[in-house]
């Protein structure tokens, strides 16, 4: 029978275990571990892997702002492909708190009450991530706007045009020091692209409640709102729950990981020319799934996952 996989209990290092065994020693740090009994593995397994990869994208999330400074690595770089990001100590690279330094953000919860493709969780999403940066990244209560079909304010319901209007707001007078959030929770789609600046042929967009009378928002508008002005100093930090969220930003790379912390760049400029960047700043996007995956409204493991993103937020907006 063969042995099943285990981690150092001290370096992580990936152990393959006799399934008789109880403790195993590794090879790498000589530190013994205890073996899980087998009913409780698979979950067990599941949180380590978890955690694991949180590791390794903290590590990554370093190399990102490392890149916003010295320029994104070149398409041959070492970056690109799969391995397993060294542990090193995080570098100060983050720019000094100055007085003009200010926290905004923009969080729209979509429920599309009434639909038979209705949501349960977006409200309560926005209701949570509202608590989170005040209580924990101390966002002052007026500099943050919420957007949902609960609101009293005709111009807070998330219309095509009020959610339009609040993507500028939150980028109005945007400069160096500045640290802005972006939260929409709701449905997304996907469309043919024609201007020749998607490398899968379309364009991901978020769907407004009123999108079935005034269309859905384009990442091309997103990205021309949003990423471009950016000027360096400035961060923006964008959690996109919805479906084909992959690329909703236009953002000019793109990294996937694995449970197992490996990740790999894609480089996602077209040969158009289109410029999807920012001018110095620096802007990271959180998405529910991959251009051509769709998500649901869930519980359990995707709970542990929001978790772990909101604790790599806190250390980068703080």
């Amino acid at each position: 029978m063969a042995g099943r996989r285990e981690r150092c209990g001290r370096c992580g290092s990936q152990l393959v275990v006799p399934p008789e065994a109880q403790t195993v020693q590794c090879a790498v740090c000589q530190a013994v571990t205890r073996i899980r009994p087998n009913h409780e593995y698979p979950w067990v397994q599941v949180q380590d892997s978890i955690h694991h990869a949180a590791n390794r994208l903290k590590s990554l999330m370093n190399t990102v702002v490392a890149a916003s400074v010295t320029g994104y690595p070149a398409p041959n770089s070492q970056v690109y492909g799969y391995y397993p990001q060294p542990p090193r100590p995080a570098p100060q690279l983050m720019p000094p708190k100055t007085s003009h330094g200010r926290k905004r953000a923009l969080l729209c919860g979509v429920s599309y009450y009434g639909r038979g493709y209705k949501l349960k969780g977006s409200v309560n999403d926005v209701r949570c991530m509202r608590y989170f940066l005040l209580e924990k990244l101390g966002f002052p209560n007026d500099s943050i706007l919420v957007l949902t079909e609960d609101e009293t304010d005709p111009y807070r319901i998330p219309t095509k045009y009020n959610i339009r209007m609040a993507l500028r707001w939150l980028v109005q007078g945007v400069q160096s020091g500045d640290s802005l959030v972006f939260h929409f929770s709701g449905h997304g789609s996907r469309q043919r692209n024609y201007n020749m600046d998607e490398i899968d042929g379309f364009d991901e967009t978020i769907c407004p409640v009123d999108h079935e009378t005034e269309g859905t928002i384009v990442d091309d508008e997103i990205n021309a709102t949003l990423v471009r002005p950016l000027p360096h100093g400035a961060k923006l930090h964008a959690i996109v729950d919805a479906c084909h969220s992959g690329t909703i930003l236009d953002l000019p790379f793109v990294c996937r990981m694995n449970r197992e912390g490996y990740y790999i760049w894609e480089d996602q400029r077209c040969t158009s020319g289109v410029y999807k960047g920012t001018r110095g700043g620096l802007a990271i996007s959180f998405s529910a799934c991959d251009d051509n995956q769709t998500s649901a409204d869930t519980t359990g493991i995707v709970t542990v996952i929001a978790s772990l993103t909101v604790g790599i937020l806190q250390e980068s907006v703080e």
